[in-house]
């Protein structure tokens, strides 16, 4: 950092003042994790510095001897790690990895069957407001209102009344098990190719902590952050029979020259995810998220589905008086860091919905453990039920006791 505090003072204090934020709060919110040094190490490399438009060994610009090396490794630990045939880590980000999806298997107007927005999927699974919503056919499962779990009977359904080229499972808010196997004989009955979002659990996959979808996708799109804990990347996998129509997909089909330095963060992530450790802080996320679960139940929360299978948790606050965002906001006040969200069949708009969406990747690669949870719970429903009645006067105190208790809980063996 001492680089930037003589270049520019002004960005380097908004940097160190981040730096601290992210020390003090309890980041709760599911999609987002501390990464290792190594990982911020590879992040700021001279790798920055170089244009390579193209694949490995198939550039169109010189000076690629190092370069094909370093995306070489990380495809090779993608394929090693996930087992799949082919991996492509080139797409910028999410979104756009499954937009190459799109464009490498349908044409505008074809039809599409993916999660709604509402019951917990992706603006890129077809979403109205999303270009996927705008150029195909999009049709959407959504979840039982009794469960809160997706109903694959309605699911079945739909694909066989509307045939469609692409089928859609997972999503961003979805606290359960994707059957995985189950939405690739749907797939597969239909004729249809199966692309399994996994950008929230690929973390658990990999570790263990979740059900993998090699053998029933044909296409599994990540980002590599996340419960991956690597840096804010991508990455498409699949089978060697759809390999090409990805990769061009990708390149030329949407993007130029990949982001190198985000290649070799996302070589070093893949290289922590296959230690023994990983599997453990991958369980670990689960144990927490359900201990967190019981805790917030105990206290009277209502949790979509009654509970959680992975990192994540959706309450709906409808009987606490409070929305959503509202308590988003006065919990962010309390050093308690998560997002509104809406939940299934939500009466209220998106933007100020009735739920609340959180998850523990980052506390658990804090070394938070269950038995912290109810104190957890303990900061977030003191603060809602301060919502509720309109008292912000304990924010500050619960600040000061959450910012404490950090303090044991060093970020990688980083000290405030």
């Amino acid at each position: 950092m001492s680089a930037l505090h003589d270049t520019d003072p002004q960005l380097a204090s908004l940097v160190d003042a981040e730096r601290r934020r992210q020390f003090d709060v309890l980041r709760l919110i599911p999609s987002e994790n501390y990464v290792s040094p190594a990982v911020l190490a590879a992040t700021g490399t001279v790798l920055t510095n170089k244009y390579s438009e193209g694949y490995p060994h198939r550039r169109y610009y010189e000076g690629q001897q190092v370069i094909d090396q370093v995306e070489d490794l990380a495809n090779e630990r993608a394929r090693q790690l996930f087992g799949v045939e082919h991996a492509n880590v080139q797409p910028y980000s999410g979104s756009p990895a499954n937009l190459a999806v799109y464009l490498a298997f349908l044409a505008p107007g074809d039809p599409v069957l993916a999660m709604g927005l509402p019951a917990g999927g992706h603006l890129t699974h077809g979403a109205p407001p999303s270009a996927t919503g705008r150029w195909f056919d999009a049709v959407h499962y959504g979840v039982r209102r009794d469960t809160g779990r997706i109903d694959l009977d309605e699911v079945r359904d739909l694909a066989r009344s509307h045939r469609p080229k692409l089928i859609i499972c997972g999503g961003t808010a979805i606290p359960r098990t994707i059957d995985f196997a189950a939405f690739g004989e749907i797939a597969r009955e239909v004729g249809a190719i199966l692309l399994a979002d996994i950008a929230h659990i690929a973390g658990l996959v990999v570790g263990g902590a979740h059900p993998s979808p090699v053998g029933h996708a044909d296409v599994i799109s990540t980002t590599t952050h996340k419960t991956l804990r690597g840096p804010r990347g991508a990455m498409l996998m699949s089978t060697a029979e759809h390999a090409k129509a990805l990769d061009k997909a990708v390149f030329p089909g949407l993007q130029g020259g990949p982001h190198n330095h985000t290649t070799a963060a996302i070589a070093v992530a893949l290289r922590e995810a296959a230690q023994p450790d990983f599997a453990q802080y991958a369980h670990q996320i689960v144990a927490n998220a359900q201990a967190l679960a019981t805790a917030l139940t105990d206290r009277g929360y209502r949790l979509v589905s009654g509970g959680t299978d992975n990192h994540l948790l959706l309450v709906d606050l409808t009987n606490k008086g409070v929305t959503g965002k509202v308590a988003a906001k006065a919990l962010d006040a309390a050093g308690v860091e998560l997002n509104f969200n809406t939940v299934p069949f939500d009466p209220r708009r998106p933007f100020d919905p009735s739920g609340i969406r959180l998850g523990t990747p980052a506390i658990t690669t804090r070394g938070l453990a269950p038995q912290h949870m109810p104190q957890v719970a303990e900061w977030i429903d003191r603060t809602v039920r301060a919502a509720a009645d309109g008292d912000e006067s304990g924010y500050a105190d619960t600040a000061a006791q959450v910012r404490e208790f950090l303090a044991d809980f060093p970020i990688f063996g980083e000290t405030a």
